[in-house]
């Protein structure tokens, strides 16, 4: 079976030694490891007020933190996203206000908010959902008009571009997932860029307690809650390697996503995503719309490719039940949306036989 996701994990001749010399080296907890993947990571992504943390949770909630949210505030989300980053809305006490999606992609849409935003809206995030680059100028529009800041949930997008730069250059705050089955793993990792340059060292001090590292603990003042949010030198390390076959990794998502985007482009029952003005997709999944779902998912999976939406609408989880209300474009995506395998692991080979088996029919 062709599988949907699949971690990368370099070469063991590349990857044990460095972990050995750092689980050897009696620094395992956050140090030059870490501060060497940041840098690294920094390079990559083309913006110099980046924070690597211990999850891309932990970036969510750190944004939101410097966003301004607090108990009793509202932040306008989508429920077409995985269930932290609206589990994070619900960790500050805020109230999760439905945007609904674009049905032609799944991803929120800047029309179905202007209505939305109150004296409460604190904050706006919107998920790059799969890869699929949100509509950025649409959401910088409102942000520029209202004041509410917005932020780009960009655990899916890794590598994607919009307007020529990277995700992570685009929104005041952008946020990184280094999970296992990202387009980069750390095994657990996330990133918080941001573009106030002036919020990186409070961002700090929030990822350790509230203590300023750059101080001795004898001669700190903790001034605000922080928290145990750091990334440590073994995953750091790992991140370090990664690091090496990053352009290849994620090049060859892309390469995949822009294969079925030509060749499923005039296919019976295949609807492709629309993707807005400006946005390179980084195709960590590849999403399109189908007709008879059912009977599509298991004619792949009877040929060896799995296919599946993967992702439970977050609307419908009950902690969220206050939040519920009608999203029409919501309906009309979530009940043909499909994910195929679009990965490093995906062959040239395996592609070719992906797209025969879909223009066959089911």
């Amino acid at each position: 079976m062709i599988p949907l996701v699949k971690p990368f994990i370099p070469p063991r001749e590349v990857l044990i030694p460095e972990l050995e010399k750092i689980l050897y080296s009696g620094y395992i907890a956050t140090g030059q490891a870490v501060d060497d993947f940041e840098n690294d990571f920094k390079r990559y992504i083309g913006n110099q007020d980046m924070l690597s943390l211990h999850s891309g949770t932990d970036a969510l909630h750190i944004a939101f933190i410097l966003a301004g949210v607090k108990p009793g505030d509202e932040v306008i989300s989508t429920p077409m996203t995985a269930e932290p980053t609206n589990t994070a809305i619900a960790m500050m006490g805020a109230k999760v206000v439905w945007g609904d999606v674009d049905p032609r992609n799944g991803l929120l849409d800047p029309e179905s908010i202007k209505n939305l935003i109150t004296e409460k809206t604190k904050a706006i995030v919107f998920v790059d959902y799969a890869g699929m680059v949100g509509d950025i100028a649409g959401f910088r529009k409102i942000s520029e008009e209202t004041g509410v800041p917005f932020i780009e949930d960009a655990a899916h997008a890794l590598g994607s571009k919009f307007d020529g730069k990277m995700t992570g250059c685009n929104a005041p705050y952008t946020v990184f997932s280094l999970q296992a089955i990202k387009h980069l793993t750390t095994v657990d990792g996330g990133f918080l860029a941001m573009q106030n340059n002036e919020e990186l060292d409070r961002a700090r001090k929030l990822r350790w307690f509230g203590l300023d590292k750059k101080r001795s603990r004898l001669e700190n003042d903790i001034t605000e809650v922080g928290y145990k949010y750091a990334m440590n030198n073994v995953n750091a390390t790992i991140g370090l390697v990664q690091m090496q076959y990053i352009e290849e990794n994620v090049g060859r998502y892309i390469a995949n996503g822009k294969y079925y985007d030509n060749e499923l482009a005039n296919v019976d029952g295949v609807t492709l995503p629309y993707y807005y003005p400006g946005a390179e997709a980084s195709y960590w999944l590849y999403t399109m719309k189908v007709e008879r779902r059912n009977e599509f998912i298991k004619m792949m999976e009877a040929n060896g490719v799995a296919a599946s939406p993967l992702h439970h609408r977050s609307d419908t989880h009950s902690i969220f039940k206050e939040s519920r209300r009608e999203l029409p474009g919501m309906e009309e995506w979530y009940s043909s949306f499909v994910h195929i395998p679009c990965g490093w692991w995906v062959t040239e080979e395996d592609r070719c036989k992906i797209v025969e088996q879909i223009k066959k029919g089911w």
